[in-house]
């Protein structure tokens, strides 16, 4: 036992949700470590210089969902916390049409009226009205998820408060409050979209939000209320805003990793967990893959289901059905990444030139068509040959990404399934497939995106295995489908970080309320802790 160190917490990644779970320990007076096996702090949240003078934002590349509560009390901005907003989405069309949509309602208007007179009018109501729901249902996760079956006369105020919110939404009566909002938790993205707008050049590129993270079509059921998640977010007060990190999101790890240390947190990079260092079934430490072994009171994890309990913890430690509930938790990634360093800007056939179409959100999802033929592929382990790509020049908007004159790109990718026909091991020799796939369905809108290339990166699902540990390469530690979310989430009875193995925890995006650059996880994980005395 002499030379063992011995913590409070001793946090397994070095996550954003990580950092955030170890920097409120910290701010209680607790004593904290987080162990991070890569070279550099943020796990997915990350900026890399891959190319020389280019600085990609290699996996996450928008923010909009992280709480603005979390930004005020680790005072992030003091590190250098700030977002640079993404106020345009461009959606151009085979036939030489494009469909422009920003901050300007009449602007918006007009260029939707020449689709659909109807829809143009419908737009803003139906965005008014996403945003209202969105902060009614805000409160579900900046809270512990809800428990429907408690008797805890709390848990069921909440659920109480959250119903007569919800109920108060423009709802004439219980009955049909309760019939939309059944509908809006199990229908398609698509169709949900449909009882809005008749215009498939506003749904297609309106649905794709809808299946970001998830093994999914857009007319899968259930991907109607993965679409209310990406209204959820704001910056600035700004509800259903999108914005770039400057300096990648990278940035944003490094201001939360600077407030942490700030309050005492101690971080080791390149410190590899071989697993949690069990006694009598109650988790006492960890112990690194160097043979080294670290005490605390408490263990957090801040990576994946998979990876906490069948590697970290192991099979043969856990209760057989705690490990068959694990088992069963989706993973199924769905999702690449492809990278670039360009010598100049991308030119649209349907709309050359410099512009601020190229500032903003560029969607290639044409058509509902084009997006199911592409989850066709998907469903039977190929990567689309034509996929739905979402497209950001973040050096438009934040220079500091690239050297004068240049200019990086990031595209984010679906569908790019995890287990190929083939096995996921064969991803090395497809991914740069993938990576001409990207780039030549680019190229059928602007064709000299080729000649522009400098340097590309291809991060197929098992690259993101790989290199930044995300199970199955799934981006939100495991899909955003009704059966996993909230008081399921990672799974039942155990939705409140707390796991079924003694003194051991959870703080990471499998956890309530889910994905995305939210840092809800860490925070919430710290305060149950500090509430419940774990700590």
């Amino acid at each position: 036992m002499n030379g063992v160190r011995k913590y409070d917490a001793v946090i397994v990644g070095a996550g954003h949700n990580g950092l955030i779970c170890a920097a409120y320990l910290a701010k209680a007076g607790r004593k904290v470590l987080v162990l991070e096996r890569r070279h550099q702090v943020g796990g997915a949240t990350t900026t890399e210089e891959i190319y020389p003078g280019f600085k990609y934002t290699c996996c996450s590349y928008v923010v909009s969902l992280l709480r603005p509560w979390i930004i005020r009390d680790l005072e992030l901005p003091k590190y250098g916390y700030e977002i640079l907003p993404l106020e345009e989405t461009f959606t151009p069309f085979p036939d030489g049409r494009f469909l422009l949509r920003g901050t300007d309602p009449e602007a918006n208007r007009r260029a939707m009226a020449a689709f659909s007179p109807r829809d143009a009018e419908v737009y803003k109501r139906f965005g008014q009205e996403m945003a209202e729901l969105g902060r009614l249902v805000k409160p579900v996760i900046d809270d512990l998820a809800p428990d429907p079956v408690s008797r805890n006369p709390k848990e069921l105020l909440k659920l109480a408060r959250l119903a007569k919110g919800l109920r108060g939404q423009g709802a004439p009566n219980e009955d049909t409050w309760l019939v939309g909002n059944l509908k809006m938790m199990t229908m398609s993205a698509v169709d949900f979209l449909s009882e809005w707008f008749e215009c498939e050049q506003l749904i297609a590129p309106m649905s794709v939000s809808g299946i970001i993270g998830t093994f999914l079509g857009v007319r899968s059921p259930g991907t109607a209320y993965v679409l209310l998640h990406h209204y959820m977010g704001e910056i600035d007060g700004s509800y259903r805003a999108w914005g770039l990190p400057k300096g990648g999101t990278g940035a944003i790890a490094d201001a939360i990793a600077a407030s942490a240390r700030a309050l005492g947190v101690e971080i080791r990079l390149e410190a590899p967990v071989d697993h949690v260092l069990l006694e009598k079934g109650t988790a006492r430490g960890v112990v690194l893959e160097n043979g080294e072994e670290i005490r605390a009171k408490a263990v957090i994890s801040g990576v994946d289901p998979h990876r906490t309990f069948l590697k970290l913890v192991g099979e043969k430690n856990l209760d057989p059905e705690i490990a068959q509930q694990v088992k069963r938790f989706k993973m199924r990634g769905s999702s690449g990444k492809v990278n670039l360093a360009l010598d100049g800007l991308p030119e649209f056939t349907c709309l050359p030139g410099y512009g601020n179409h190229l500032r903003g959100d560029i969607t290639i999802a044409p058509s509902i068509d084009y997006l199911e033929r592409a989850y066709d592929d998907a469903k039977y382990g190929r990567f689309s040959r034509q996929p739905f790509m979402d497209v950001v020049i973040p050096s438009l908007t934040d220079p500091t990404v690239a050297p004068p004159g240049k200019h990086t790109m990031s595209i984010f990718v679906q569908y790019a399934p995890y287990n190929l026909k083939e096995g996921a091991a064969d991803w090395p020799n497809q991914r740069e497939a993938f990576g001409d796939a990207v780039i030549d369905t680019l190229a059928e809108y602007a064709p000299n995106i080729k000649e522009r290339i400098l340097h590309r990166q291809v991060l197929s699902p098992w690259d993101l295995e790989q290199i930044y540990g995300l199970t199955e390469g799934n981006i939100f530690h495991g899909e955003l489908s009704l059966e996993q979310l909230a008081f399921l989430r990672p799974i039942a009875g155990w939705s409140r970080y707390k796991t079924p193995v003694d003194k051991l925890w959870m703080c990471a995006s499998g956890t309530h309320p889910g994905g995305g650059i939210m840092g809800a996880p860490g925070a919430l994980c710290a305060r149950t802790m500090l509430e419940k005395r774990a700590v």
